[in-house]
């Protein structure tokens, strides 16, 4: 605690929402990643100069992340990221370049991918080596705004007892340099090697984490907060709880089931808080085992639901949560897309249809590009 530093929350309306969405680019014949990442962001930036406020940079040049405003619905935000989508497709549809979702590409070599010219980049990239090179995945983002910052800890950790939900239905990364992994999300185990990812740390007061922080800085882990990288996390910048858990889905129903999902959780536990009720939680060692069990797993996980070390098939947990949820979704307005969580569970996630592709091509994985790139201009699971 001797190196701790203030970090200050910043405020924001109860319940706002914001989604950003990590998004490949691949050839339109032959399926590999394509690095005009930046020939994208040259064209889209606005005339006045600076960032495109919906459409941003990332590691890699392979890859665009789009991003919704603060938004009061899933609804809202999905139809930023829709307009946002529209516009890239402007520079990369006379490109022959497609977007496509997946936690990471089929058969791309991580080797032949380049980075960012950007100092934050580089300074990741010179710190990880062959760890950090072998970042080429993509994943889904949902900041939720926590109007009190004594409810952010507690939140985050009453998170964890729902992050193999979460996980098993985002899960899209089966594939891996052209193998199949045996993993329903093999970039959920491949993010935490990074120094500063995975689980949270399960501090209860804010004083800790501060004393996590200005120990992270003191020491050279971190420069700023934003480097560290836990699935996760407060952002005191924006005065909201950031869920990295999931794996970039391949369409935006998907992504707004896996918004909704998560932004009633957090209002969930918010109301829980207010009633003066207490929150659910498991140790530590559970939440790690669940992690590993649904990246493993995916639909067919059995995950620990609690503290006393109760089992459930993960699907039937999912069933009976969105029961318990239904009337926050309502309060929310995100019933539609919190009903769209059902979709998955008669279709599969992603993961499964995946290999169904690669089955169904005698496992010719650019078929299995050709599923996911088709996924995202319908917009729905194929």
């Amino acid at each position: 605690m001797r190196a701790r530093v203030e970090l200050p929350f910043a405020r924001s309306a109860r319940s706002s929402l914001g989604v950003e969405w990590e998004l490949a680019l691949v050839d339109s014949d032959s399926g590999d990643l394509r690095q005009v990442a930046q020939t994208v962001l040259d064209a889209v930036r606005p005339d006045h100069g600076g960032d495109h406020p919906s459409i941003r940079q990332e590691l890699l040049l392979n890859t665009v992340e789009v991003v919704s405003g603060v938004s009061t619905a899933v609804g809202q935000a999905a139809a930023d990221l829709e307009r946002a989508i529209a516009e890239v497709r402007t520079v990369t549809d006379p490109l022959r370049v497609e977007l496509m979702g997946g936690g990471t590409h089929p058969f791309a070599h991580w080797a032949q991918q380049k980075v960012t010219d950007k100092q934050r980049y580089a300074t990741l990239i010179d710190r990880t080596q062959w760890w950090g090179r072998q970042m080429v995945i993509y994943g889904l983002h949902v900041h939720v705004g926590i109007e009190d910052r004594a409810k952010v800890l507690p939140i985050a950790r009453a998170m964890l007892t729902y992050f193999a939900h979460l996980q098993s239905l985002s899960a899209a990364s089966p594939f891996w340099g052209g193998s199949d992994t045996g993993y329903a999300s093999n970039r959920a185990l491949m993010f935490q090697q990074l120094p500063t990812a995975g689980l949270p740390f399960p501090f209860e007061r804010w004083e800790e984490l501060e004393g996590y922080v200005g120990d992270m800085l003191h020491t050279g882990v971190i420069d700023q907060f934003d480097e560290v990288r836990w699935d996760v996390r407060p952002s005191p910048r924006f005065g909201t709880l950031e869920t990295r858990i999931c794996d970039s889905p391949s369409n935006l129903l998907e992504v707004s089931a896996l918004s909704a999902l998560t932004h009633c959780l957090v209002e969930h536990f918010s109301t829980l808080l207010d009633e003066g009720r207490e929150l659910p939680a498991i140790p530590t060692w559970f939440a790690q085992e669940n992690k590993w069990r649904s990246a493993r797993y995916g639909m067919d996980a059995i995950i620990i639901v609690n503290a006393a070390g109760d089992e459930e098939l993960v699907t039937d947990a999912v069933r009976r949560l969105l029961v318990e949820l239904a009337p926050v979704a309502e309060r929310l307005g995100c019933a539609a897309e919190l009903d769209a969580v059902n979709v998955i569970l008669r279709r599969g996630a992603s993961y499964q249809r995946q290999r169904a592709a690669a089955r169904q091509h005698g496992g010719q994985l650019d078929a299995v590009v050709t599923s996911l790139v088709a996924e995202m201009r319908a917009g729905r699971p194929l």
